[in-house]
């Protein structure tokens, strides 16, 4: 059964401007778990006091900071970041980081690239092992929201997961994304479900909820659940109106 979080980055955006007040919304909308990105720009005592309150799960945030991955220059500034989001997330109680690949850097051969983000991955790992606290690596597209990032292929996230084989690193694997690339979740994610460890969606154009757009997302949705995803599915959307309309739309949209 398909488990949905809120982004509060984007639900309950246009109703409030405390992301403790959102976790807030989120309980009173019916949903069981909240995800936000940066940590380090919260007051983290407030959002313990409203998970705690509401009894809601946090199920992911964001590794801080973002970096050149692609780059064996910038490893180390990020994973000193890491172990700091690491311990947000055990302190929060958040089972997840999501990672980003940077970007794809001119004049360096995109082999090598594909290298250097390995490598990031396994020095993560590293950081990551015992504490429970894992790691997605999110592929994103270039067409429309993110030109210049490197990692779009989820094909090739999947490789570089499987080239580290260790269980704290896997994927962020948004659908919105995915089929902004053209690609077939169904083919992509094939074999691939143990890795992944959060799922992201929203519609197309415009990144709103699903029902506003032509995505047709409820058939990728049962389809992971069939496989035996039983992760969180988190809501990365733009609600075009109310947080709560948007909601309605969705949960119809989606069935």
């Amino acid at each position: 059964m398909t488990r949905f979080s809120a982004c509060i980055e984007m639900l309950f955006v246009p109703e409030t401007r405390d992301p403790a007040q959102r976790i807030r919304l989120a309980k009173a909308a019916g949903l069981d778990a909240v995800e936000f990105w940066f940590w380090s720009n919260k007051d983290l005592d407030a959002v313990e006091r409203a998970l705690e309150e509401t009894g809601l799960t946090l199920a992911a945030i964001v590794a801080e900071p973002f970096a050149e991955l692609t780059r064996q220059g910038d490893h180390d500034r990020f994973l000193r970041g890491l172990e700091q989001s690491r311990d947000a997330a055990l302190r929060l109680g958040a089972p997840v980081l999501i990672c980003q690949s940077g970007p794809l850097l001119p004049g360096i051969d995109r082999s090598r690239q594909h290298d250097d983000l390995t490598i990031a991955m396994a020095r993560s790992a590293d950081v990551l092992a015992g504490s429970g606290v894992r790691m997605g690596l999110e592929p994103l597209n270039d067409r429309v929201d993110h030109p210049g990032y490197y990692l779009t292929s989820s094909t090739e996230a999947f490789a570089i997961v499987d080239a580290v084989n260790r269980p704290e690193i896997g994927l962020t694997y948004d659908l919105y994304h995915s089929l902004i690339m053209d690609e077939d979740p169904q083919a992509v994610a094939a074999g691939h479900l143990d890795r992944i460890f959060h799922v992201h969606l929203a519609d197309h154009p415009g990144r709103h909820q699903p029902g506003t757009g032509r995505l047709d997302l409820q058939p990728h949705l049962a389809w992971l659940d069939a496989q035996g995803y039983d992760g969180w599915v988190g809501l990365e959307f733009r609600p075009t109106g109310s947080t709560a309309d948007a909601l309605v739309q969705m949960r119809g949209s989606l069935g």
